[in-house]
């Protein structure tokens, strides 16, 4: 198993596979000393269409490391068009993690509810449910009110339901209560544990 300073350096190896190993060993050690070295391999690495893997590993790993100056970068490519959209779920999940620290969940949320991009959203919204962050009323209407158009087949309600578990209000039981009666099985499964004010425990990619 590497090392810290083993993975740092990995991070510069020819292998796209052994810069994605290095970058989930640091997503796991979750040491603030390897942010700096992240955010120059992500920087790198994104000039490589073909290594979307290792591009989602090292921006996972930028969040759990709490790298908060690589916001800037993150918010930026997040901007991007990106054919490998599974980058955006990562780039969302760091995000809000390296965010809210100083702004609370609320901002970071919004931000990318509002990209317009769905896998973006997407990732905010797993950040709150990994974090079992409860977000104001405000911004709890906010999401609610952005998933509200979705059909019942939609991804996206699922970490909202996840999430949902510590949030207050009959306005979320009564999503809650719609997501445990459609037809996707996970977002059932979330749901029924949310309504009984339990988390689940979750282990992305």
């Amino acid at each position: 198993m590497l090392t810290l300073d083993e993975a740092v350096a990995q991070l510069d190896d020819r292998s796209s596979a052994k810069r994605r190993a290095a970058a989930k060993r640091l997503r796991k050690l979750a040491v603030t000393a390897a942010g700096p070295a992240l955010l120059l391999a992500l920087q790198r690495e994104v000039l490589d269409l073909r290594t979307w893997e290792t591009q989602y590993q090292m921006a996972m790993a930028l969040g759990a490391c709490d790298h908060r100056p690589a916001v800037p970068f993150l918010s930026d490519l997040a901007q991007r068009p990106l054919e490998a959209t599974m980058v955006y779920v990562a780039l969302g999940d760091s995000i809000v993690r390296l965010r809210s620290a100083e702004e609370g969940v609320s901002v970071p949320v919004r931000w990318c509810l509002d990209s317009g991009t769905p896998m973006l959203a997407d990732g905010a919204l797993r950040a709150i449910a990994m974090l079992r962050a409860v977000p104001e009323p405000e911004t709890v209407d906010y999401i609610l009110d952005f998933l509200a158009p979705l059909n019942s087949h939609d991804g996206l309600r699922f970490w909202a339901a996840a999430a949902a578990a510590g949030w207050p209000g009959e306005r979320v039981r009564a999503y809650l209560e719609r997501c445990e009666a459609g037809p996707r099985t996970d977002v059932a499964d979330a749901a029924a544990t949310s309504l009984e004010g339990k988390y689940q425990t979750y282990r992305p990619l």
